[in-house]
């Protein structure tokens, strides 16, 4: 129950997500066309509420979608998703497109329609992503690297998109120099299908002597100089870099055709200080995003391994564990071999369900709790039989809810030690009375006996793993309290599942 309510939380988060994705993309073509127009909040407003209301279908469509595309079918889920996002997203496009609305500038009902379908693709691929587990594992470790790279050839991508468009258009292109509007036209892509993807490529290289001068930043003088020799070498490197680089980078740039075709974007002298300043404030402004990722880097890798160091420290707690019960075992089969008694068959096989427990189902991560009551209930027959004296022994158990689970040999622990310390050396009637509640919150048992004030030997391992073992594996969601009163022995452990 608790899983499936968390599954549509987690739906509603991304539809009212991507419906804010949606109403952040509008206004960002209200914005940037009204600019265009050189007009003001009457034109944003006018150009705002268009959009939306074109788009009123896809609105509703991701507003809705929860609540009945569950359970429908899949082809009809495949179906309203392609008469929405491309019948109906693509059908008003061109009907906009083509009325030519008194003073709205062409071309901004396509490019909403373009970013609302990336917006759509991206949520799908993160919600199959998220049901997959593993198969998106890619998409959620993608590196601080990667994702500027991706962010390069989309912004290249786009602005030569925009110049194509704006070639056919006096107002930017003259005499020989192109100027970039922000116009989207697609018959113009296609006219100049070879020059968009030669802007696109121009575009990239632009960015990516950027991006050369972040990830020397990144890999090298954070990764290495910053991190070993402090801030000061740091320095050093960073203007090293710079004077290495820049004006190599600067002379690439300007040999680029589309350095001449845009008016000269950059000096014709690629010794100028400004092309240093530019490449030295690349990487100081991305400084604190590459210690800020490589500091949360570093805490996952010291997280991970205390987690291992943790798991390692409770496999070794077991296996100290599980020797100590064997030994118990072979103690009791021996005591039935020399009482010949009729009950023997029986007792062999509740000591093989319970070796079996001990061997196979402690090795597991967690057992049921109905399971562990088993193992206790052939642990205390076997454990009957061995007293020399008839003891008061109840073991009474209520649970509530099925299927909770908890780490197995955790409640053995307190029988086994109620045995082993109070009621075998124990001279006079004993008694050992165990209780079990199990709710969906929280479990709660409780072991009372009698017990010997003054024991031989040294104090067994049983309770001191067992504190270590609940702090391990219920960190802040587990008590286990003992004391003695009237010469009784009382332990009481609650575990909190919430």
């Amino acid at each position: 129950m608790n899983t499936k309510k968390r599954h549509e939380n987690v739906l509603a988060g991304m539809r009212g997500l991507e419906l804010w994705l949606l109403a952040g993309w509008f206004a960002w073509i209200a914005a940037i066309y009204t600019l265009a127009a050189d007009s003001g909040w009457a034109m944003y407003g006018k150009i705002y509420v268009l959009v939306v209301f074109c788009q009123l279908p896809v609105w509703l469509y991701v507003a809705l979608r929860g609540r009945w595309t569950e359970s429908a079918a899949l082809w009809w889920r495949v179906s309203a998703w392609g008469l929405v996002f491309i019948v109906w997203l693509w059908l008003q496009v061109f009907g906009m497109e083509s009325l030519r609305v008194p003073d709205i500038p062409g071309g901004c009902f396509a490019t909403a329609a373009m970013g609302t379908m990336v917006i759509e693709v991206a949520v799908q691929l993160q919600g199959y992503f998220r049901k997959s587990g593993g198969a998106g594992g890619w998409w959620r470790r993608i590196s601080l690297e990667r994702a500027v790279l991706f962010t390069i050839v989309l912004i290249a991508l786009t602005l030569a998109a925009m110049a194509v468009s704006s070639m056919d258009d006096p107002q930017y292109n003259r005499q020989g120099f192109l100027l970039i509007g922000f116009e989207f036209s697609l018959p113009a892509l296609f006219r100049h299908w070879w020059s968009f993807w030669s802007f696109a490529l121009q575009f990239c290289v632009m960015y990516a002597c950027g991006y050369l001068f972040f990830y020397i930043n990144s890999r090298v003088l954070v990764a290495k100089v910053l991190k070993r020799y402090g801030i000061v070498l740091y320095a050093g490197g960073v203007l090293a870099t710079a004077a290495l680089l820049y004006p190599l980078i600067a002379q690439l740039l300007l040999w680029l055709p589309v350095n001449r075709l845009l008016g000269g974007v950059f000096p014709s002298n690629p010794f100028v200080m400004e092309n240093a300043f530019a490449a030295i404030m690349i990487m100081l402004i991305s400084l604190p995003l590459v210690v800020s990722i490589q500091w949360g880097r570093q805490n996952s890798q010291i997280a991970a391994l205390e987690k291992e160091k943790a798991q390692a420290e409770l496999d070794l707690l077991k296996q100290q564990l599980n020797p100590h019960f064997f030994f118990n075992t072979l103690n009791n089969l021996y005591a039935l071999s020399l009482t010949q008694s009729d009950r023997t068959p029986e007792s062999i096989l509740q000591l093989s369900e319970l070796m079996r427990y001990v061997i196979y189902r402690g090795k597991e991560t967690a057992v049921e709790v109905e399971e562990e009551v088993r193992y206790l209930e052939n642990y205390i027959a076997l454990e009957e039989i061995r007293l020399k004296r008839r003891a008061d022994i109840r073991f009474e158990r209520d649970i509530r809810v099925q299927g909770r689970q908890v780490s197995p040999l955790l409640l053995a622990v307190l029988v086994e030690n109620a045995f082993k310390h109070g009621v075998e050396p124990s001279a006079e009637a004993a008694h050992l009375h165990i209780s079990l509640y199990c709710d969906e919150a929280q479990l709660r048992f409780r072991c009372e006996n009698s017990f010997v004030s003054e024991s031989e030997g040294p104090p067994g391992i049983g309770l001191t793993n067992l504190r270590r073992r609940l702090g391990l594996l219920y960190p802040g969601r587990h008590s286990l309290e003992t004391g003695t009163k009237n010469h009784t022995f009382i332990a009481e452990l609650i575990i909190d599942f919430s």
